[in-house]
């Protein structure tokens, strides 16, 4: 289960950002988003908490914690 990187795409789509703007956006590299959600890597915390303040969701939603 890829809850984090399926959830992070759904909401990086839903703002219609290509993966190089959340980059920039968010001060992390295209590889590594791309490598998040495809379950390549797995998020430290600090990197949820930064996702989730920027799409303005809880770091359990981001996790598959809560819906």
């Amino acid at each position: 289960m890829n809850t984090f990187g399926e959830r992070l795409k759904e909401l990086r789509l839903e703002k219609g950002l290509t993966q190089t703007e959340l980059a920039k956006s968010t001060g992390f590299t295209q590889p590594a988003i791309a490598r998040w959600e495809n379950a390549l890597q797995i998020p430290n915390v600090e990197t949820a908490i930064v996702f989730a303040k920027f799409f303005g969701v809880t770091t359990d939603y981001l996790l598959g914690l809560e819906n």
